[in-house]
This record gives structure tokens, sequence and C-alpha cells, in this order.
């Protein structure tokens, strides 16, 4: 196991910082969501989906 990590120990390493960088945007866009932050520009009269994006609001 250890003769593994050592020889892939820096492929271990960026795949350790990617998941921790994924995981602190997923948790950044549920804590928006939750506080219903949007992430689009609000600009609506430019876009596609304005109709349909804030319905509820």
């Amino acid at each position: 196991m250890f003769v593994w990590l050592s020889a892939n120990a820096g492929t271990v390493i960026i795949a350790a910082i990617l998941v921790v960088i994924v995981a602190g945007i997923v948790f950044k866009l549920r804590k928006d969501k939750k506080k219903g932050v949007s992430s689009c520009g609000g600009n609506c009269a430019h876009c596609a989906m304005g109709c349909a994006c804030h319905n509820g609001k």
C-alpha cells in the first residue's frame, strides 16, 4: 500500500485538492440557493430563460 502511495503521491495530492475545490463550490452554491441568491446577472430582458427563471419572485 505504501509503495503504491509513494509511487502515485502527486496524483493523489492533485486529486485531493480537486475534491476540496469542487466540494467548496458545491457548498457555496447550496448556501447561496438557501439564501435566495441568484447566480445570474439579473438582466432578464436579455436572457432566453428570463420568463422562467424568477417566476416565484
